[in-house]
């Protein structure tokens, strides 16, 4: 009920059906409805593309497999299979002994369909339940963490995994937020350098979660469902200082490669973001879970993808079923205009739609795999074992 009201509220703050007259019992009149009730169906009359597959051999460099069963590991390759994505980086290796056991369940299960980052960990040996024990706070904690980046790679690691708990939850031994730049982490960028292993690093979240959660928020209905994901307040760094702590990382160790995950977590700013690309050659980014915000700007995407088309990858998050690749097939492939990113009833990153960019083909392999095979180790080796039903043969079949 009180998500109804706040709901009510909105509606009227933005003005959506405030030209309405209040509710006419005798139906003669329509009646004021909650936001989440709105459903506008588009009667636009416009051309529909719907790609089951991507044109050319495909590695998604962001994907969570790391909890599935061996069935559900089994649906999704199926899942891959008919949409002609060849390998997906896993983003879940554990650091440690359990890394071996990840690697090894998925390469087994599914030769030549994954290669795996390990990720960051803070904890070590220490206990979950008291932080005075975890590694991060003990003396020589950059170094232990670099050398288990080494044996990482040595079990079949291709690189290295930075969530946004760092900057954002991390605390140290005081109560303050570990920032992105702290330079106990240095010797582990350095290692990733010198192990020639990529960094792919989510550092924030969307502009809008670090603004105040109100009727001007753009996103306040995800944030309702969710207040967890606002980081507004004194408590949190804003979004532009983490983009300026972690580019001062990637600025202070150039022979690191660093792949910015979310389209460098600024995809509502492509030309700041742009700057940064300009500014930092060893930065790459990846446009998992934000296709919804650039296919909301069609025009500055297609420009940033063809202005930056060896710096961009392919990725989706999480484990995508075939519902949520169609609108990323759509977005680079096509013209298509005004179409869902998702197939949600009520979209979860705001209430718009998207168009397509209709990238060339010499763009499209770029993005798709040919970005991914130059900086991650093991995917050349395994799309070489993909069959080859797109780059030498024309198009897969779609």
């Amino acid at each position: 009920m009180a998500y109804r009201s706040l709901l009510f509220l909105c509606v009227a703050c933005l003005g959506i059906g405030s030209s309405l007259p209040a509710q006419d019992v005798s139906g003669d009149s329509p009646r004021r409805i909650y936001l989440d009730e709105f459903r506008p169906t588009p009667v636009l009359k416009v051309d529909e593309n719907i790609l089951r597959s991507a044109k050319f051999p495909c590695v998604n460099v962001h994907s969570h497999p790391g909890k599935l069963s061996v069935e559900e590991l089994n649906a999704m390759v199926e899942t891959m299979d008919e949409a002609n994505i060849a390998v997906s980086v896993s983003l879940d290796g554990p650091a440690g002994p359990k890394f071996a056991d990840h690697i090894h369940f998925l390469k087994q299960t599914h030769p030549n369909r994954f290669v795996v980052f390990v990720r960051i960990d803070y904890i070590g040996d220490g206990d979950e339940d008291d932080p005075a024990t975890w590694d991060v706070h003990q003396k020589g904690y950059g170094v232990r963490m670099a050398d288990q980046l080494t044996e990482a790679v040595r079990q079949g690691a291709s690189g290295l995994k930075v969530w946004k708990n760092l900057g954002l939850y991390l605390k140290d031994l005081d109560g303050n937020l570990i920032p992105p730049d702290d330079r106990r982490l240095d010797p582990i960028w350095t290692r990733a350098g010198e192990l020639g292993v990529p960094v792919l690093w989510h550092c924030a979240d969307p502009v809008a979660f670090f603004s105040p959660t109100n009727e001007y928020n753009e996103r306040w209905e995800e944030l309702y469902r969710h207040p967890e994901w606002s980081f507004y307040g004194e408590e949190f760094p804003t979004h532009q200082e983490l983009m300026e702590a972690r580019n001062r990382v990637i600025a202070r160790h150039p022979e690191t490669t660093f792949i910015c995950a979310h389209m460098g977590d600024i995809p509502e700013d492509l030309k700041t973001l742009g700057s940064y690309l300009d500014a930092l050659p060893n930065m790459q980014v990846e446009i998992a879970a934000r296709v919804a915000e650039l296919g909301r700007q069609p025009y500055s995407a297609r420009k940033f993808f063809l202005k930056y088309s060896d710096r961009i990858m392919f990725g989706t998050d999480g484990v995508p079923p075939m519902s949520e690749l169609i609108p990323h097939f759509r977005f680079l492939e096509t013209w298509d205009e005004n179409f869902p990113y998702e197939d949600n009833p009520f979209p979860p990153q705001g209430l718009w739609n998207i168009y397509g960019i209709g990238l060339p083909d010499s763009v499209l392999e770029k993005v798709y795999y040919k970005n991914a095979a130059r900086v991650i180790p093991g995917v050349s080796e395994a799309l070489s074992k993909w069959p080859d039903r797109a780059s030498a043969n024309g198009p897969a079949q779609r």
